[in-house]
């Protein structure tokens, strides 16, 4: 049963949203845009996408060396959406473009949040809502990442709740369609909205919704994803802590079910993001059937068997915001009514937003934009011009290999990627980070590994060593891998 609709917005609603939307949208572009200039940007994930986007823009295949020679990244994860920000790349030809399209992403999930809970808490109560998600510590994570796929996921999801509330169950079944363009895991999201249709008893709606799901998961990690890959494999089967497979896991999940649930609570990481994730919401959304929607994007990193996987620090969250916060919304509001708790309909938000205000000015560790906002934690100085002059040094068309943190500000003119990951026969030019342990990638190399290899390759420093930094140089001929990978 639809939520009924409240009084038309006025001008000065509509106004009050999109200040904050604006504010939001500015505090993320800023640190967006710090980051790339002090160097915390990264080759994973920020050189990656940037280096498929150009491919984008340029009518080619999506050929990513941050991942290897002639990596098509559509055999990592499968997500074609990404092409439609080719035309952004026609405007600003930059890394920092995505940045900008991340907070465009983020900030357009305030409406669907704002639409569901106005009819709820009224519109000081749905601005107050709108702001906390926006300032909520998943959002502040994946801005924090640079750029992610599952950021297209973000306002799908916003919508797909907000169509159920409305009983568009049509605009459900097609919004969830989508989500297989954002990543190839959303088709088992579609089979957990299917099962939500079930509780709006539209059992062709829900049949169809997670068939349509599981066939488009079968059909991407069976054939498409292999079809692209190297290996000519998905290898990111994501319950590994279950089994190796899909049929392994359900017979693990079958057989162990006390084993299976002690595995979600069997490290203080996965405490820590438990009670990230719930507390401050008062556990309002394990009452409401929309926290569904998230069961398997959330199980999927708890029963992941990989430590990084678990902190709250990383992008996976972003799409879990709203669902969340939906859910409390839903359930919040139903207990206002029924006990009469209508100061409930903003001291909710109020007290989300306050937590996410003094986090941000307290605990940069899990609320990043607060370096931002306090202008406090960046690297000093005279590293990030030694950096500059390092990039400076490196011609344009070559094939380089640099730190992890050194791949943004290359991309837009060279053939790079990480140490060791594009062979031993392309490279000419090598930049080296002596501040950090790894050099990053999947097997990342040590600074002092990649001087040895560096050595052994015949590279030579074209300058002395400046603030840990070493740029490196050997002399042989430019291939054409390297001289036409940006030609159009």
């Amino acid at each position: 049963m639809s939520t009924p609709s409240p009084a038309p917005m006025t001008g000065a609603h509509k106004l009050q949203l999109g200040l904050v939307m604006l504010a939001a949208g500015i505090l993320y572009v800023v640190h967006s845009f710090l980051r790339f200039a002090r160097f915390e940007s990264r080759g994973y994930d920020l050189g990656i996408f940037d280096q498929a986007v150009r491919q984008y823009a340029m009518f080619k295949a999506p050929i990513v060396p941050v991942k290897g020679v002639d990596f098509n990244l559509l055999g990592d994860h499968f997500h074609p959406i990404l092409a439609v920000l080719a035309p952004f790349y026609w405007i600003w030809n930059d890394p920092r473009m995505l940045g900008i399209v991340l907070a465009l992403l983020l900030v357009s999930t305030a409406i669907p949040v704002y639409l569901f809970t106005r009819p709820r808490f009224g519109h000081l109560g749905a601005l107050l809502t709108s702001a906390a998600l926006l300032l909520w510590w998943p959002f502040q994570a994946i801005v924090n990442w640079d750029f992610h796929e599952i950021a297209f996921g973000v306002p799908i999801m916003a919508w797909i709740i907000w169509a159920f509330d409305k009983g568009r169950y049509w605009l459900v079944v097609g919004l969830s369609a989508s989500l297989l363009l954002v990543r190839e895991d959303m088709g088992i999201t579609m089979v957990a909205v299917g099962i939500v249709l079930l509780f709006h008893r539209q059992w062709l709606k829900a049949a169809l919704t997670a068939a349509l799901g599981l066939l488009g998961y079968l059909a991407v990690t069976g054939y498409l994803i292999p079809l692209f890959s190297p290996e000519g494999e998905f290898s990111y089967w994501q319950y590994t802590a279950l089994g190796a497979t899909a049929g392994a896991a359900v017979v693990f999940l079958a057989t162990h079910p006390l084993q299976s649930i002690a595995i979600l609570f069997d490290h203080q990481l996965k405490w820590a993001l438990w009670l990230l994730t719930f507390l401050p919401l008062a556990l309002l959304p394990f009452a409401s059937p929309y926290v569904i929607l998230g069961a398997p994007l959330f199980l999927s990193r708890l029963f992941n068997d990989r430590l990084n996987t678990w902190a709250p620090v990383y992008q996976y969250d972003a799409i879990m915001a709203p669902i969340l916060i939906m859910s409390a919304v839903n359930m919040l509001g139903k207990l206002a009514v029924r006990f009469n708790w209508r100061r409930a309909r903003i001291i909710g938000p109020a007290w989300l937003l306050s937590i996410s205000v003094i986090a941000t000015l307290f605990f940069p560790l899990v609320f990043p934009l607060g370096k931002t906002v306090t202008g406090q934690g960046w690297p000093p100085a005279e590293l990030i011009t030694a950096k500059e002059r390092a990039v400076a040094m490196v011609p344009d068309g070559v094939c380089i290999e640099a730190a992890d943190s050194l791949v943004p500000h290359l991309t837009t003119r060279t053939y790079v990627g990480l140490h060791g990951d594009i062979g031993d026969d392309l490279s000419s030019w090598m930049i080296i980070d002596f501040n950090v342990e790894e050099l990053g990638g999947w097997d990342p190399l040590t600074p002092d590994q990649a001087l040895e290899r560096a050595t052994e390759l015949g590279f030579m420093p074209v300058a002395p060593e400046d603030q840990g930094i070493l740029v490196l140089h050997r002399d042989i001929p430019v291939d054409p891998v390297c001289s036409s990978y940006l030609e159009r």
